[in-house]
């Protein structure tokens, strides 16, 4: 008869069935003007659906020329997690563009910057910039007239 493998003390209670560790919320300075992005024939069947989470990241490494140390305390995770990101977008990119699919940019679990913060005063293309520079512009204009 074949013994049964006896557990340290407490072990079961330690290890137990424990849940995942929560996702960390993630900041963006605010969501995609554009959310969606269709092919010019149509395409092929099928959606990809890109969070607001690897959009910033896109954004931010991509577009901003940021390292991704750097992208990962704007967003608030860290630089890991930002990897991750940053690679996920990456592929559902290159499955839009090679099999001709939509892009949807939507959902994640995200908090948008109500306005914008200190870090990114000097910021060329914050978002908040330029919501900023139009509402000063607008208000401008009210004024004039």
């Amino acid at each position: 008869m074949r013994r049964k493998k006896a557990f340290p003390r407490g072990y079961r209670e330690k290890r137990g069935d424990r849940m995942p560790r929560p996702e960390k919320c993630r900041r963006i300075c605010s969501e995609p003007k554009v959310k969606q992005f269709v092919p010019k024939g149509g395409g092929s069947g099928g959606e990809v659906v890109l969070g607001y989470d690897e959009f910033e990241s896109l954004r931010l490494i991509d577009r901003e020329n940021y390292s991704q140390l750097y992208c990962a305390e704007k967003m608030g995770v860290s630089r890991a997690t930002v990897a991750r990101i940053y690679e996920s977008a990456r592929k559902k990119l290159a499955e839009t563009l090679v099999e001709g699919k939509v892009l949807r940019i939507s959902g994640g679990d995200v908090v948008v910057c109500a306005h914008m913060r200190p870090e990114c005063a000097g910021v060329e293309h914050c978002c908040h910039r330029k919501n900023t520079e139009n509402n000063s512009e607008m208000t401008e204009r009210k004024t004039e007239k």
